[in-house]
């Protein structure tokens, strides 16, 4: 897992997320601080375990429950976003700028988001096709990282 730490971009980052969710009601704990840092400055899919390990290594109280509230409270406020994971199993990811897609690499989680402009005639005449009026869509693509690629080229 790949956590960013420590530059003056993901602190900016971490402090508008807590402004956020205080003017939306929610009361600011350390925990909630720790999972905030843990999840503004990943660039990789995190499911709740794996954010309550990095957690318990700023602070050993930290529970479980207090991951998946912390998690629900950030999902709700529109900072992170839910990821289905072909398993059948959710992660979460830091919530995109407007209507984007996501890429994830299989192997490290490293997740980055892109524009899909051009998928929306797709998505019309999917529509007219069915007789439907899309209002919506979701789309989530997997495949393997440039570097993870590469790894697994020079294992072969």
């Amino acid at each position: 897992m790949e956590i960013r730490k420590g530059s003056a971009v993901f602190e900016h980052q971490q402090n508008i997320w807590l402004e956020s969710l205080q003017k939306q009601g929610y009361r600011i704990t350390n925990p909630l601080k720790i999972i905030v840092e843990i999840m503004a400055s990943s660039d990789v899919i995190l499911n709740p375990t794996q954010v309550f390990l990095l957690a318990k290594e700023k602070n050993s109280n930290i529970g479980l429950v207090t991951i998946y509230r912390s998690m629900e409270k950030l999902e709700q406020a529109g900072l992170i976003g839910r990821v289905h994971m072909p398993d059948g199993c959710q992660s979460f990811f830091h919530a995109s700028n407007g209507h984007q897609h996501l890429i994830i690499c299989e192997q490290c989680g490293k997740a980055e988001y892109f524009e899909g402009d051009d998928l929306n005639p797709l998505f019309n005449r999917t529509g007219e096709q069915f007789g439907y009026q899309i209002t919506d869509h979701w789309l989530q693509l997997f495949g393997f990282c440039q570097k993870c690629k590469e790894i697994n080229l020079n294992r072969k």
